[in-house]
C-alpha cells in the first residue's frame, strides 16, 4: 500500500512529470510512440563494478565496507571515488571508455533498445543521484549509450516520496513509466542481483493484479536475471581508496558528538604466520617434481608455497636473525615424504649448508600438496623420507614474509589481533620467551643434512590462537583472533570487533551484494563467512606493513571535479587539499597477489 500511494502521489502522469525522475535533460519521446520498455541495471549487470577484495580485507570487514552504518561518508557503495578509481581511475578510462570493464553481451541489447524506435531504453540503479549523477554519465557516455532515462536513487523523490531502500524506489520508478507511457504493453528488466529479480517479478505480478482488477489488459513482463561480472580494484588502489574514506569518516567524527557511528576508524593488520615465500616459478617446480617422483598421486590440493618460519608474526630477535623482512634465502630439495599419501612434502636445506634460518617445525619443509581431511601441520608427523635423486634436485630462492589480511576497527581498540610484529608476542603468541639469544638453546640437525650446529626452534604449543585457520602451523588455539570474522556468524565481528558493525559485519557481505544497493536492516543475500585463511592463499611480502594513518582530510568534494591524471596525486603527508587518498599503502601492495 505504501509504494502504491508514493507511487500516486502527487500530480498526474505527464511526460513532464515523469522527466522530474531521470538525471537527463532530454526530450521524452512521445506516449503514442512506446510500446516496450527495457531497463538495465548497472552495477554488475551493465557495468563491472569492483567489489571489495576479500584477499585484502577479513570476513567482518567487508561487512563493514558494505554498510552505511559504519562510515558517517557512507562507505565503499556510497562514496563515488571508489567507482571512479576503477582501472585507471576515471580520466583514463574515459577516453578508453572503460574497456574491458562492461558486460559487452548487455551493452549489445542496450544498442539494439537506442535502434528499437517504440522502445523506451532506461538505466535504473539503487546509487544516489546526489553522489554520482555526473560519473555514470561520463561513464555511460564513453561508451556511445543513449538513454531515454537514468534513474539515479534521489533523497527526495519528485513528489516528495521518501524511499526506505533501492527496491522501493526502483518500483516507484517503474510505476511512474507505466503510468506515463499507458500504451506500452511490454517490458524487460535486466538484473544482477537475486533477491532483485524475485523483488521486480513480485512487483509486476501485483501491478498486472491491479490492472485486471480495474478491467485493463495485463502487460506482458519478464525479468531477465543476469550471471553477476564482479571484478576488484588494483590492490594498491584498493586500500589507498579505503584510507581515504577513513581520513574522511574520522574528519567528521571530530565534528560531531561523541560516540556518534563507530568512532575514529583505523586500518590494521592480522598477522597469520610468517614465512619463506616461495615464487610461483618455484612453486611449479616443486609440483612437477613430486608428480614425476610420485606419479600416482591423485586429488591433492597442491601448495608448495612456503616454508614456516614462525606463526603468528616472527619474534625481532629471530627476524634480526634471519636477515629481516624481505630478506632472499636459497634452499635445495633433499626429500619427499608422506604420511599415508594424504600430505606430500618435500624436506629441504638452506643453501649455503652452515646458513642461518629458522623454523619452528623439526626441519625446514615445503608442504607440497593435501587431501580432505588432512592439515599443513601434519608434515610434522612425516618419519618416511624419500631421498630426491642427484640429478632432479634443484636449489630455489624464498623471500621472508607475512601472510596477513587487513582489518577496519576502531582507532582505540586493542584486540587480541597483532598490530606489530613484537607487541604481546611474549605472552600470547607462543609459551615460549624470545627476550634474548641466550634464553635459547641451540640444537643440532643430527646426520640429517651433514650441517654444524645451528639456533633453530620447534614449537609444540602455538599459544592461545592460530589466526583464522590453517595458516601453515597447528593453530588448535583459543578461537583465533578475535574478531576475525569467522566466529559467532560475524555479527559486530565477533569478540572484539567493533560495536555498532553489527547488520554490516554478518556474514561478511561478500557472499552476493549487489553495488547498487545496501539495505541498512538486512542481508539477506551475505553468504561471505570466511576471513578463515588457508594455507596456500599466501602473498608475497606486503612492506612496510599495514597502511600508516597520517592526519585526517577534510572533507572531500562530490565527484564532478575532473580527476588528475596519473602521476598528479601528492605523495603521503602532501598538502591537505590534495583529493587522492593520504596514508595509503605504499608500492608494497602491487605484489599482494
Amino acid at each position: 500500500m505504501a509504494l502504491e500511494q508514493a507511487g500516486r502521489a502527487g500530480p498526474s502522469h505527464t511526460l513532464t512529470s515523469l522527466n522530474r525522475w531521470s538525471i537527463l535533460n532530454k526530450k521524452l519521446p512521445p506516449v503514442n510512440e512506446i510500446t516496450t520498455v527495457h531497463v538495465y541495471d548497472f552495477d554488475n549487470t551493465l557495468f563491472q563494478t569492483p567489489l571489495p577484495n576479500p584477499k585484502i580485507w577479513n570476513g567482518s570487514t567487508l561487512g563493514l565496507l558494505g554498510t552505511p552504518d559504519v562510515f558517517v561518508n557512507g562507505g565503499w557503495w556510497h562514496d563515488s571515488r571508489i567507482l571512479a578509481a576503477t582501472g585507471e581511475g576515471v580520466e583514463h578510462e574515459e577516453k578508453r571508455a572503460w574497456d574491458g570493464w562492461w558486460n559487452e553481451k548487455i551493452v549489445e541489447l542496450v544498442r539494439l533498445s537506442m535502434k528499437q524506435s517504440d522502445a523506451l531504453c532506461v538505466l535504473l540503479t539503487g546509487r544516489s543521484e546526489h553522489g554520482f549523477s555526473q560519473l555514470i554519465k561520463r561513464i555511460v557516455a564513453s561508451k556511445g549509450l543513449e538513454f531515454d532515462l537514468i534513474g539515479l536513487k534521489p533523497s527526495v523523490g519528485p513528489n516528495n516520496e521518501r524511499f526506505s531502500n533501492t527496491m522501493n524506489f526502483k518500483q516507484a520508478f517503474l510505476r511512474a513509466i507505466l503510468g506515463t507511457y499507458k500504451a506500452a504493453m511490454e517490458i524487460r528488466i535486466y538484473e544482477d542481483r537475486p533477491k532483485h529479480v524475485a523483488g521486480f517479478r513480485d512487483f509486476l505480478a501485483d501491478y498486472n493484479t491491479q490492472r485486471i482488477s480495474l478491467g485493463q489488459p495485463s502487460i506482458t513482463a519478464e525479468v531477465i536475471p543476469v550471471v553477476e561480472l564482479s571484478t576488484t580494484l588494483d590492490p594498491v588502489v584498493e586500500v589507498a581508496e579505503v584510507q581515504h574514506l577513513i581520513n574522511v569518516h574520522n574528519e567528521l567524527v571530530k565534528t560531531r558528538a561523541a560516540g556518534v557511528r563507530s568512532g575514529r576508524l583505523a586500518i590494521k593488520k592480522t598477522v597469520f604466520f610468517t614465512s619463506y615465500m616461495i615464487a610461483p616459478a618455484d612453486t611449479k617446480r616443486l609440483i612437477q617434481l613430486l608428480n614425476s617422483q610420485v606419479p600416482e598421486v591423485t586429488d591433492l590440493k597442491y601448495l608448495a608455497n612456503t616454508i614456516l618460519i614462525t606463526p603468528r608474526p616472527c619474534p625481532k630477535p629471530i627476524l634480526d636473525k634471519i636477515g629481516g623482512m624481505n630478506s632472499k634465502m636459497k634452499w635445495e630439495v633433499v626429500d619427499i615424504g608422506s604420511i599415508q599419501g594424504n600430505i606430500w612434502a618435500a624436506r629441504v636445506r638452506p643453501v649455503p649448508a652452515n646458513a642461518t634460518y629458522h623454523t619452528d617445525n623439526p626441519s625446514p619443509s615445503v608442504v607440497l600438496g593435501l587431501r580432505r581431511g588432512a592439515r599443513p601441520p601434519d608434515v610434522n608427523k612425516i618419519r618416511n623420507w624419500q631421498p630426491i635423486p642427484p640429478e632432479k634436485s634443484f636449489v630455489f630462492e624464498t623471500t621472508v614474509g607475512e601472510k596477513y589480511m587487513l582489518r577496519i576497527e576502531r582507532e582505540d581498540q586493542d584486540g587480541d589481533q597483532y598490530d606489530s610484529q613484537q607487541e604481546r608476542f611474549s605472552h600470547r603468541g607462543s609459551k615460549r620467551k624470545f627476550a634474548n639469544d641466550e634464553d635459547r638453546h641451540p640444537r643440532q640437525h643430527g646426520g640429517n643434512f651433514g650441517n654444524n650446529a645451528r639456533d633453530y626452534h620447534t614449537s609444540s604449543h602455538q599459544g592461545r590462537g592460530g589466526g583464522g585457520g590453517g595458516g601453515g602451523s597447528d593453530n588448535r588455539g583459543r578461537g583465533g583472533y578475535r574478531g576475525g570474522g569467522a566466529s559467532r556468524g560475524n555479527r559486530g565481528g565477533g569478540r572484539g570487533g567493533f560495536k555498532g558493525s553489527g547488520r554490516g559485519g554478518r556474514g561478511g557481505a561478500h557472499g552476493y551484494r549487489s553495488l547498487d544497493d545496501v539495505e541498512t536492516r538486512e542481508n539477506p543475500q551475505s553468504g561471505f563467512n570466511s576471513s578463515t585463511v588457508s594455507y596456500d592463499d599466501t602473498f608475497p611480502s606486503l612492506q612496510g606493513g599495514p597502511p600508516q594513518l597520517q592526519p585526517p582530510l577534510p572533507i572531500a568534494p562530490q565527484y564532478g571535479q575532473p580527476f588528475p591524471q596519473q602521476g598528479q596525486w601528492s605523495a603521503p603527508g602532501g598538502p591537505p587539499t590534495q583529493s587522492r587518498p593520504v596514508g595509503g599503502p605504499g608500492p608494497d601492495l602491487q605484489s599482494f597477489y
